[in-house]
């Protein structure tokens, strides 16, 4: 059935607590009210953890009373997908029905010796970069834990068929991570916990803007790779392309990233999207290496990825390989990625849920595989 209004999706707010935000912690308090013993615990989190399997009725070595118990105490409804686009180089853009009757965007992003998810943090984003299509939308509202984590759950299903298992997580889908920090530190605690998902925090990436007073709260609470979104490398032109500048500028975002750095000791990832005629000409190359002085960082070269209605370009080669060496030189790595998933929209900066066209799309597009709905 063709979706033609956001109406006609159920908008449901369970009253139990969600499966998908439970840590093992959290299950063993439970099920030890319930009288429970402790290795029943320990082959759920198998379940859960270890095969990253939501699915209460294929769990074969639990007996029918702990599942009759698990399916009364949890919600265990899992995200279904509204439609899948599959790119030529191998990335999925994944429509997903959100809660609210909303739709949460993912990415799935294979390579030869991995497979990446990049996941939303909200419906939408309040920040309003000026090359951004998610921007335009607006913010509707923050993601909760389960939905972020329900994400990866979904997608792990997806490539498993495949015979393969998501290996990283990015935090750069829709949506500004540390303006969801409440909903978005349990996510990280679970995918990066040795007794949870387990996945190293180098494989982890968060991706900000620039919320300064959100920076050090996160590393205090969770270890992950930390990457800026920087764009530009001096106050006025930041500002003219990411307002979250005029709150927090340069001066006060570096201060934050060199303790962010003495803390974690980790290298810091600036991501600086290639701008025709605006952000990647020598001066600015030279003002980025006097923003980086002191700070151990590479610089990921991101072309910019064109959509409708935006007023940027990509800069022609050679102005990327010049704006490149000039760095390089200098001693900072600036490899120069080219985004996956341009040709479905799923690129960097090209997360927009565009629900009606989307879905309306669906029966015309050969690329296009309709999602079955997760059980």
């Amino acid at each position: 059935m063709r979706i033609t209004s956001m109406n006609e999706l159920p908008a449901t707010e369970p009253l139990k607590p969600s499966i998908l935000r439970q840590s093992p912690e959290a299950l063993r308090a439970q099920c030890g009210l319930w009288g429970e013993k402790s290795f029943r615990v320990t082959q759920l989190c198998q379940w859960l953890f270890e095969r990253r399997h939501y699915h209460l009725e294929t769990m074969s070595n639990l007996p029918a009373s702990f599942k009759t118990k698990l399916r009364e105490h949890f919600d265990w409804q899992l995200p279904s997908i509204a439609s899948r686009l599959d790119s030529a180089d191998g990335a999925s853009k994944i429509l997903v029905h959100g809660k609210k009757n909303q739709f949460i965007e993912l990415v799935i992003l294979r390579y030869a010796e991995r497979v990446s998810l990049c996941v939303s943090s909200q419906v939408g984003c309040k920040l309003a970069c000026t090359f951004c299509q998610t921007g335009k939308l607006g913010f509707f509202r923050n993601l909760l834990a389960e939905e972020i984590v329900g994400q990866f759950i979904l997608a792990n299903d997806v490539v498993a068929s495949e015979g393969r298992a998501i290996s990283h997580i990015v935090f750069m889908g829709m949506g500004e991570p540390l303006d969801n920090v409440h909903e978005v530190i349990p996510a990280l605690k679970l995918f990066t916990a040795p007794d949870c998902f387990g996945l190293s925090h180098r494989r982890v990436t968060l991706s900000t803007s620039g919320i300064v007073d959100k920076i050090m709260p996160l590393a205090q609470e969770v270890r992950v790779a930390l990457a800026v979104s920087l764009h530009a490398p001096n106050d006025e032109l930041r500002s003219s392309l990411m307002p979250i500048n005029r709150r927090f500028p340069l001066a006060d975002l570096k201060r934050e990233l060199l303790l962010f750095q003495k803390h974690s000791g980790d290298l810091v990832t600036i991501e600086y999207i290639l701008l025709k005629g605006i952000n990647c000409s020598e001066r600015q190359a030279k003002e980025l290496v006097h923003f980086l002085h002191g700070l151990r960082a590479k610089i990921n070269l991101i072309p910019f990825n064109a959509h409708p209605g935006s007023e940027f370009q990509r800069p022609d080669e050679d102005e990327i390989r010049s704006f490149q060496s000039y760095l390089a030189k200098r001693g900072y790595p600036a490899p120069v990625r080219y985004s996956k998933g341009a040709d479905v929209s799923g690129a960097c900066g090209q997360l927009a849920a565009k629900q009606q066209a989307m879905l309306q799309d669906l029966p015309q597009r050969k690329n296009i595989i309709r999602g079955s709905q997760a059980q």
